[in-house]
């Protein structure tokens, strides 16, 4: 996804309306005000602190992750965060923006920095984007690896206990508990993997899983890249998936969430092959997020998926 800056007309609304974190908001909740962009920032916050932080999510559920730019009260409300999380990749271009228009220093973490960041790929047959003559963005998706998911709430957990020292004890218990789930989801993903009959998969769309088939040792063919632009894929790419679902003797093909299926279900109906989701957790529906499901049941449901993929 080509970098996005925040428009000139917010920031000249910022510099306006004079917002400065110095001049305190209303204050009707004491608890620390920690804001973040997308979902699964929320969840391990979540798991972390629970009750103990007043806890904000950008993106609303159901809506898409990609091509977000905040609104004027949105802004404000970073300005004024104890601590803001964001992923810190290209679609993330406009944080850079509102960070420096801040008259203080807003205590941020991105996460690409955690972890061991890989480069978005093309693959063979994948529907190429167009050069800019830009070098390759880092793939954003890294919360998909729960080895990543530990370093990132390791650091969460550390940055939680800097804003409420007087629950250190809570913090740290709740985020070990949390990451021997995440260690066992891992050790859960690898079983599938190791255990499977194949170890190739074919994404019908966007590819968010770079981390976790990296992690897996897993090949894998998509229509596009995981923070493409595109929103139409080819015949020709579509043709091509289908060719590897045949060569493969695939049982499936992957969609990801809020996907209208289309692409999935024509190489379905080619191949015979069934649709199944793998959830990026990116974002959740607003069912879901009403219900309160969490990043551990998207990502078991997901291994649910693989283990029927992989066969």
């Amino acid at each position: 996804m080509k970098k996005r800056i925040l428009t000139g007309m917010l920031c000249v609304l910022l510099l306006l309306a004079g917002i400065s974190c110095r001049t305190e908001q209303p204050q009707e909740d004491a608890r620390p005000s920690v804001v973040v962009t997308i979902f699964p920032q929320y969840d391990f916050v979540r798991q972390i602190a629970g009750d103990l932080v007043n806890l904000t999510m950008l993106v609303q559920p159901g809506s898409e992750v990609h091509g977000f730019d905040p609104t004027f009260s949105e802004v404000s409300t970073i300005l004024h965060a104890d601590l803001f999380v964001y992923v810190g990749g290209e679609s993330d271009g406009w944080v850079e923006d509102v960070l420096a228009k801040s008259e203080r220093t807003i205590n941020a973490i991105a996460l690409l920095p955690l972890v061991d960041a890989l480069e978005e790929e093309t693959v063979e047959g994948m529907q190429a984007e167009e050069d800019d003559g830009e070098a390759p963005e880092a793939d954003e998706h890294v919360w998909t690896s729960p080895k990543n998911a530990v370093r990132i709430v390791e650091a969460l957990c550390d940055a939680l206990v800097k804003l409420l020292p007087e629950s250190e004890r809570t913090l740290r218990d709740n985020a070990a508990r949390y990451i021997e789930q995440l260690n066992d989801l891992d050790a859960r993903l690898h079983a599938i993997a190791e255990g499977g009959k194949r170890n190739t998969v074919v994404f019908a769309e966007r590819f968010p899983f770079r981390y976790l088939c990296d992690e897996l040792h897993l090949n894998y063919y998509a229509a596009l890249r995981g923070c493409s632009s595109n929103e139409e894929v080819s015949l020709s790419t579509v043709a091509f998936l289908i060719d590897r679902v045949r060569e493969l003797d695939l049982d499936s093909v992957f969609y990801i969430e809020f996907s209208d299926r289309s692409i999935a279900n024509s190489i379905a109906a080619a191949t015979g092959c069934k649709t199944l989701l793998l959830h990026s957790c990116h974002n959740v529906s607003r069912e879901d997020f009403d219900a309160g499901v969490t990043y551990l049941d998207l990502m078991n449901r997901n291994a649910e998926s693989l283990k029927e993929a992989l066969g």
